[in-house]
């Protein structure tokens, strides 16, 4: 039988969730026509002036990428939040980084393109799910949790795939291109192991304070909020462009 503190707090969630739901298509609405998808012209001009490999600079900008990329980092931060076991940690990002790989490798190898406002808005959707996940939202709004370690590997696979477009924007020489390819990725997980690693020792100071408990709700309420407003985002740059 559940008790009255846990109905209490079911109650609470749900109407947390469907605020935040309801604030979020508030958000959409308003949302300016100049949000868009891009990659800094910067960026362009350096990639399009190197011939041939070139391992440092696009270690860098896959660093860089990642450490700036904060669709990816909201994803981490939700997937980390209540795993207190570093080797679970090491486990879901290990799944992460394979699913990123992957379509990050094979969708600029095999020139597999896509609409990039589509793919960060389920960038964006993935942040949602695993915010609404850690609220035991799933449970609430359709009677059962999904798979996590399958649902973190299927989003990797996405925001993989968001680097691809990335990559694909840049109008790069194809000399050289798996050698760059796969120095961009190292760069991505070099950039990946260092905002992790500062996300869980903020992590584990919070987790030692009276206030965690307290606040993990709302946090993972903003959490989801942060999620459809990049779904916004995104959605808005496609119907503009």
């Amino acid at each position: 039988m559940e008790s009255k503190l846990e109905a209490v707090s079911r109650r609470y969630r749900t109407a947390i969730i469907l605020l935040l739901s309801l604030c979020c298509v508030v958000i959409f609405s308003h949302a300016p026509d100049s949000w868009a998808h891009g990659v800094s012209d910067k960026d362009k001009t350096y990639i399009q002036s190197m011939q041939g490999v070139h391992v440092v600079p696009y270690m860098y900008l896959g660093a860089k990428h990642m450490v700036t990329g904060y669709d990816h980092l909201l994803f981490l931060f939700g997937v980390i939040f209540f795993l207190y076991r570093l080797k679970d940690v090491v486990h879901y990002v290990t799944l992460f980084a394979v699913g990123h790989s992957v379509t990050l490798l094979a969708g600029v190898l095999l020139n597999i393109h896509a609409n990039a406002y589509v793919i960060d808005a389920i960038i964006g959707l993935s942040v949602v799910y695993k915010a609404v996940d850690n609220l035991g939202g799933l449970n609430i709004l359709f009677g059962s949790n999904f798979n996590p370690r399958m649902a973190v590997l299927i989003f990797g696979l996405f925001h993989g795939f968001g680097l691809a477009t990335k990559i694909q924007e840049l109008s790069f020489s194809r000399d050289g291109l798996l050698g760059n390819l796969i120095s961009f990725n190292a760069g991505v997980e070099i950039g990946q192991f260092l905002a992790l690693s500062l996300i869980l020792i903020l992590m584990t100071l919070w987790r030692r304070t009276p206030s965690f408990g307290r606040s993990a709700v709302a946090a993972n309420g903003a959490l989801m909020c942060a999620g459809f407003v990049l779904i916004a985002y995104q959605l808005s740059g496609l119907i503009a462009g």
